[in-house]
């Protein structure tokens, strides 16, 4: 019964892993990626799309992203809106293109990335830990109402503990790779 619970609980630890991975990419580290700008939303006609759905977006050189609308009568609507959502990125429009180059982050920049990085690994931690103890009380209640043995109470509270492991060791990893990443020159 509490096994059913356990593999209840994985899909939703997945999508606050999902959810997290999603937050990280949109931090910058030194080489362009087009995590950057793809989920700004531009309105054009007359509906509010991602730049993604909209234009080509490249990452030719380590420092530059290229992004190369279908239609080119919404570059001025792009590039209004990277300069809105993104201070710190400078668009310039290239003919039928807009380039972005990025400066290169400096040492006490790395380092705010990096707590911002800790900021959103916590907030993915304290989502699963609210999975965890949804899934705990599910569990206790099964052995209130006889539903199960004290014995498989404590063993269901052992498998949790391990799920929870597996999935803060996976945090963990992403944010030493995340940190890494964002401290090489």
């Amino acid at each position: 019964m509490y096994k059913k619970i356990i593999s209840d609980l994985k899909p939703n630890l997945d999508k606050a892993i999902a959810h997290f991975g999603t937050e990280i990419g949109n931090l910058r580290t030194g080489r362009a990626t087009s995590a950057l700008v793809e989920d700004i939303i531009v309105e054009c006609y007359g509906t509010k799309m991602p730049i993604k759905q909209i234009a080509a977006i490249h990452a030719p050189e380590p420092r530059l992203i290229l992004i190369q609308p279908w239609d080119k009568s919404i570059i001025k609507e792009i590039e209004k809106v990277i300069i809105s959502t993104r201070p710190g990125l400078n668009p310039v429009t290239d003919g039928d293109a807009i380039r972005i180059n990025l400066p290169l982050l400096t040492e006490e920049r790395r380092k705010e990335l990096v707590k911002l990085l800790s900021q959103y690994a916590e907030s993915a931690r304290i989502s699963m830990r609210q999975i965890r103890d949804e899934a705990w009380k599910r569990i206790q209640e099964l052995e209130k109402e006889g539903q199960i043995r004290e014995d498989d109470k404590f063993r269901g509270k052992d498998a949790l503990q391990e799920a929870m492991d597996e999935y803060n060791k996976k945090i963990k990893d992403i944010v030493e790779a995340k940190e890494k990443e964002i401290m090489t020159i």
